[in-house]
């Protein structure tokens, strides 16, 4: 669990690259966050927003523009083979040698740290010991997202970064790799992870930074981001019938009302304060307008209304 105490510190992180004819693309503006020891820190947002960036100088990968990094206490910039041996990484995207089996690969691995890692444990620990002589390129997806995360953890790091560690793969797969995840951190690990997947955020991070356009947005626990908004329930249902949509707005303790064309008719959606505050009326109106509706559901808000709250617009791709 947190200690309280800062694993990742992270201050003023700018980042700019040059672009064809003398432009300049900001990828990382200004960002400042803590990661404290033994908590799951996520860096949540679309592609394109700044994550992976900010991951690569926070673990020595690519030098910053200004600002500071430091993990442990250490200068990232300035010091980056002191804090190497104490970190792992699992990149979006791995080349392994193709002749080498899972168990050779581990080897080798942590002999680049003079560990004396055991690969049969390592291996059973996430689920691929019947994989041990098998090469990486006859691994499932989920297979082989489990084994780079194996690698990750071969010099027994303090602190490990995962860079959409569950990105292309299937729903059961994903659920699985949580498991994971979660058991690096019940090994007392500290966890900094990107992901553009929001039920993901919610349910492995202690805390997210949610980040676009290069820049943090909101800081903190998934909860108490959505206890921020305004709305902290939906009520959704489907009609194909016209109605005054302002007599659903104008409901007590609604926010707003927005809708979207669906094969089965328009799906609306009533952001609310409190069911109980809103629901009788909701269905009063119903009954008095005589609305032919489906799929009625009461749903509370997540970190996708959050993040749509603070920029104003769908996800990127």
């Amino acid at each position: 669990m947190p200690d309280g105490s800062t694993a990742v510190a992270v201050q003023d992180l700018v980042k700019v690259f040059r672009t064809p004819g003398d432009g300049e693309l900001r990828a990382v503006d200004g960002i400042s966050f803590e990661v404290h020891v033994g908590e799951i820190f996520g860096l949540l947002g679309p592609n394109g927003a700044g994550k992976t960036t900010t991951l690569e100088i926070v673990e020595g990968i690519q030098s910053p523009t200004s600002g500071s990094a430091s993990i442990l206490g250490i200068d990232v910039t300035h010091d980056f083979e002191r804090i190497k041996p104490r970190i792992g990484v699992q990149l979006q995207e791995s080349e392994y040698l193709e002749y080498l089996s899972l168990r050779e690969l581990l080897a080798l691995f942590a002999s680049f740290y003079g560990k004396r890692a055991d690969p049969g444990e390592m291996l059973e620990s996430f689920g691929l010991e019947e994989k041990a002589e098998e090469a990486v390129s006859k691994l499932s997806g989920g297979q082989k997202r489990r084994f780079s995360l194996a690698l990750s953890l071969v010099n027994d790091p303090d602190v490990v970064f995962l860079d959409e560690p569950t990105s292309g793969l299937d729903p059961q797969a994903r659920r699985g790799l949580w498991d994971q995840v979660l058991k690096v951190r019940d090994l007392g690990k500290t966890v900094v992870m990107t992901t553009h997947h929001m039920d993901e955020a919610e349910i492995l991070c202690d805390r997210v930074g949610i980040i676009d356009h290069g820049s943090i947005k909101a800081l903190g626990t998934p909860l108490h981001l959505i206890r921020s908004l305004d709305s902290a329930y939906h009520i959704r249902f489907i009609t194909g019938d016209e109605f005054p949509e302002v007599r659903f707005a104008g409901i007590t303790g609604a926010v707003g009302l927005t809708k979207t064309e669906t094969k089965d008719g328009v799906l609306y959606d009533l952001e609310i304060h409190d069911p109980a505050e809103s629901m009788g009326e909701f269905h009063s109106l119903l009954r008095e307008l005589g609305l032919q509706t489906q799929d009625i559901r009461v749903e509370p808000s997540t970190l996708e209304d959050v993040f749509l709250s603070l920029t104003g617009r769908e996800l990127r791709d």
